[in-house]
């Protein structure tokens, strides 16, 4: 996808980036770029069973960086791929005879159990469709996320969107994984941005005016900057044998002029020219410049630049090799996501595979809208928090992408604590009854009592004492290890063990009815000690973090 080797060429005029240098403006999304990049954590759900559940964890990576963009403050936009140009045809093809192969060589490995040797297969086999992206769709309607369908190719809605001005619906740079944006031309590109926030930035305009590491763009223009990423190979049109980056580089820099650099490589015996290549040349450098668009503010097709009358002749009347004319109210229908792009139906909305509801939790992504997010990453988690400064809730919500424990792997899209607030009891009354886990009340009955430091003697870790709502009852559970685990135990992803603990009448029914004599003298002591100043806000939250 992309030029062969054009971000490695062009590496000295590349620059680290954090996307908080973006704070405040537009920033175009790649969509497809990001689609991939999240399929990969579910090519095999993907490829045997995509109405799984499992199958939907492409729409969380995606909504991690599009909230990731909006903590920073930056208005993200982003950009479907359409339909197929005429052009790309043959390699569109090749794509799809490839991904068939991986899928049927991946199902091989499958059943022979080399499940590693599966997954690498069924990611080279993984194809975003229309479906896919309308999935995603939904989700960035919910959260009223800025989107487009591009008639045909993003990369050149994208690169006319970085054209415009933003109060015309323009952007300030694009990211995308695909080196084509500068192809065409776009002024400011993000490329591997992680999900950190941090990237590599190309500028056009920087390119065009430095010298670095013996390379120099100083004497070129667009048009031959163009001209030769089209000579070293893209998606429309393959490289002649034996001309490359470097060499289309060195071609362009010497004669300074497309035509003069077509007849030189044409009589040069060194390289097996294709009688039609200078004709296709002329046409995908005619698309890379007037490619077809969706234009918000007309809600119909334009083309990129305004069409030159050297290219009508290139073309010989053909247009539709820049993308084929469409209706207006059929380009709108396309750009709002309510036409299939690929076979122009109507989408079912009834028969959606999934709803926003269903995929995540929409009240924590408003939040992350609000106030932001912030990623909390370890070796075996990744978890992204959003919350709100100003909340009297203290509300947190967990979008949990993979949690893995042990030998055994959970893969959670939400996980949702909600809200508990500290009440306060107006009867002193303690009725026992079983208590069920949904029927747990908002208050904290459970406070942890901490030895005075002049007893001498350490309790015990595997003593739980409880105070029911201020009643002098005590009750101290010495169950054994096989039951319930220790008391101030972890699991690797930080979560107490007593979150996990149901108080059920069974439980209950396990304390010892009669104790030992040195039993209630210990908690004799525990009573006296302990100090008569509690903290009013005893709420679960504060339980779990004195934990």
């Amino acid at each position: 996808m992309g030029i062969p080797n054009l971000l490695r060429f062009m590496k000295p005029f590349i620059e680290p980036v954090h996307i908080k240098k973006y704070a405040g403006q537009r920033v175009g999304i790649d969509a497809y770029s990001w689609l991939h990049k999240g399929a990969y954590s579910c090519s095999m759900e993907l490829c045997m069973s995509p109405k799984s559940a499992g199958a939907r964890r492409y729409i969380s990576y995606f909504m991690h960086h599009v909230n990731l963009l909006r903590h920073h403050k930056v208005v993200p936009v982003v950009v479907f791929d359409g339909g197929s140009m005429p052009c790309k045809s043959a390699t569109d093809e090749d794509r799809h005879k490839k991904r068939e192969l991986s899928l049927v060589l991946g199902k091989e490995k499958l059943e022979q159990g080399n499940t590693a040797a599966a997954i690498d297969l069924f990611r080279k086999a993984v194809q975003i469709t229309p479906s896919m992206a309308y999935q995603l769709i939904q989700i960035l309607k919910t959260e009223k996320v800025e989107f487009v369908v591009a008639p045909y190719e993003a990369d050149a809605q994208l690169a006319y969107l970085a054209t415009l001005d933003a109060d015309q619906g323009g952007i300030a740079a694009v990211i995308t994984e695909d080196s084509d944006l500068i192809a065409y031309g776009c002024t400011a590109i993000i490329f591997k941005m992680d999900r950190f926030g941090n990237g590599e930035e190309f500028i056009m305009e920087k390119t065009l005016e430095t010298v670095k590491d013996g390379l120099c763009f100083q004497d070129f223009d667009q048009n031959l900057f163009t001209g030769m990423c089209i000579l070293a190979g893209c998606d429309f049109l393959p490289s002649v044998p034996g001309i490359g980056t470097k060499r289309a580089y060195s071609l362009i820099s010497k004669h300074k002029n497309i035509d003069l650099v077509l007849s030189t490589l044409k009589l040069d015996k060194r390289y097996s020219v294709p009688d039609d290549y200078i004709d296709s040349f002329w046409k995908t450098l005619a698309v890379f410049n007037h490619a077809r668009v969706y234009d918000v503010k007309s809600k119909s097709l334009k083309h990129l630049k305004p069409l030159e009358e050297r290219y009508l002749n290139y073309l010989a009347g053909d247009l539709d090799i820049l993308g084929p004319a469409l209706a207006p109210s059929m380009a709108k229908a396309i750009a709002e996501g309510r036409l299939n792009p690929v076979t122009m139906e109507t989408f079912d909305e009834f028969s959606r595979t999934i709803s926003p509801i269903e995929l995540i939790d929409t009240s924590a992504l408003n939040v992350a809208n609000q106030h932001g997010s912030q990623e909390i990453l370890t070796q075996e988690s990744s978890i992204t928090i959003c919350s709100s400064e100003e909340s009297r809730d203290d509300s947190i919500a967990f979008a949990a992408d993979e949690i893995t424990s042990g030998e055994q792997r959970c893969n959670k899209g939400v996980l949702a604590l909600g809200k508990f607030l500290p009440q306060k009891h107006s009867s002193p009354a303690v009725e026992c009854k079983e208590v069920k886990p949904k029927n747990t009340p908002d208050n904290n009955p459970f406070k942890k009592r901490k030895l005075p430091t002049d007893q001498g003697k350490v309790p015990d870790q595997n003593e739980l004492l409880i105070d029911l709502d201020e009643e002098a009852v005590v009750l101290c559970s010495s169950l054994s290890r096989e039951s319930v685990g220790p008391a101030e135990s972890l699991d690797r992803n930080g979560v107490s063990a007593g979150l996990c603990w149901p108080l059920t009448q069974e439980s209950v029914a396990s304390i010892p009815n009669e104790r030992s004599s040195k039993r209630q003298s210990q908690q004799e002591a525990f009573r006296n000690k302990t100090n008569k100043n509690k903290d009013e806000r005893s709420g679960l939250l504060k339980f779990f973090m004195r934990l």
